[in-house]
């Protein structure tokens, strides 16, 4: 496929940036910034070379670390607050040709794109290689229809671009779309004959939630946001547990008394029990419901004291406490080992504290979790 594409991808990242300070390789969720785009290029399968084009060594070294290329520095009149991306392109394109680089299709790809998804990059090669367009690029629909947006005056008033079509319902006019600023395909050779937004353009619809610019620091918190809930497995393991536990087929037998390790999110108190990474929590069996179900009582490591609270060992030296206001019901399901079990004269006092914790008054104080319940 790399022989007949002979396609190259070109990332322009100069080293200035005034509003966040070294954008380009500033370490995002752990990485520099321009290693996703780099790493998406190379993943895709369908470029003979990635390119970085760049004033800066920094740069320069990051993205040769990151398996890009960089037979050249970028000029540093092609890299001041005036210069454009494509003009950056376009000289590297050049500088490439008279090293004898042969290619037909150049692909730009922003340094700020991590969002940037393999499937539509190969999906816009894929609409570019079968039309006689010039080139194809990310776009992503406007969240607001744009005929119903208006400017504010120098004298504070509004005043509607398309007045006409302020009384229409949102959903009668017709979508808009914008530049997403992730990729930007073009065949090699083939002269402009219309503006980039024109007739000689395939645009590739990427979902809004794919689509950030990176601009200030607002942005890049954004982004960073967005970014962790789209790969929610690589930052939340109680998001990849609960899909292998959604899965889990075997039924463990169970008896009240029993403690397991369990998920049951995440561990945002003092707990010192666990296993690798993560959060689970000790949960003792208190009575049987159903062949999976059992009410529960959380476990903690931390010694507590009063109405709330059963304390008790059931492994040596090591104390254990129930949390009698966080009882509720659990799923075996979600069980990761059996950690033990408590004798009979144990269960049995926790049978009366349980039972003199629901004989509390109930409190009239809203949003006191931690008063008992009079039932």
């Amino acid at each position: 496929m790399l022989k007949d594409s002979r396609a190259i991808a070109i990332i322009p990242a100069r080293g200035g940036s005034k509003r966040i300070p070294r954008k380009n390789i500033k370490l995002f969720h752990g990485k520099p910034l321009i290693a996703y785009s780099i790493e998406v290029a190379l993943a895709s399968g369908v470029f003979s070379d990635v390119f970085v084009s760049t004033d800066d060594e920094e740069i320069a070294k990051i993205a040769k670390e990151c398996g890009a290329k960089v037979p050249f520095m970028r000029s540093a009149k092609l890299s001041d607050d005036f210069a454009s991306s494509g003009d950056a392109v376009n000289d590297t394109v050049k500088r490439l040709q008279e090293l004898g680089e042969v290619f037909d299709y150049v692909c730009t790809i922003y340094a700020t794109a991590p969002l940037l998804e393999k499937k539509y990059l190969l999906e816009g090669f894929k609409q570019l290689k079968k039309s006689d367009a010039r080139m194809a690029f990310s776009v992503t629909s406007m969240p607001f229809p744009i005929q119903r947006t208006f400017r504010i005056t120098q004298e504070g008033r509004c005043e509607m671009f398309t007045p006409e079509y302020f009384s229409r319902r949102s959903q009668d006019l017709e979508d808009a779309y914008q530049d997403a600023g992730q990729f930007y395909w073009e065949k090699v050779g083939v002269e402009a004959k219309d503006i980039p937004f024109g007739s000689e353009a395939i645009p590739v619809v990427l979902p809004r939630h794919l689509v950030q610019d990176i601009d200030t620091p607002e942005d890049w918190q954004r982004t960073e946001l967005l970014y962790a809930t789209l790969h929610k497995d690589r930052f939340d393991e109680w998001n990849r547990l609960k899909k292998t536990l959604h899965n889990k087929k075997k039924i463990i037998k169970f008896s009240n008394g029993n403690i397991y390790f369990m998920s049951i999110g995440e561990n945002i108190g003092h707990e010192v029990y666990g296993k690798d990474e993560l959060f689970l929590r000790p949960v003792l069996v208190y009575k049987k419901l159903s062949s999976t179900t059992f009410l529960g009582i959380p476990l903690t490591s931390q010694k507590k004291e009063g109405s709330y609270y059963f304390s008790f060992n059931y492994k040596k030296d090591k104390t254990s406490t129930a949390m009698l206001h966080q009882m509720r019901v659990f799923d075996i399901r979600r069980s990761e080992y059996l950690s033990g079990h408590i004798n009979k004269n144990i269960y049995r006092n926790l049978q009366n504290k349980v039972e003199e914790f629901m004989k509390l008054p109930q409190s009239k104080a809203k949003g006191n979790g931690q008063r008992g319940l009079n039932r």
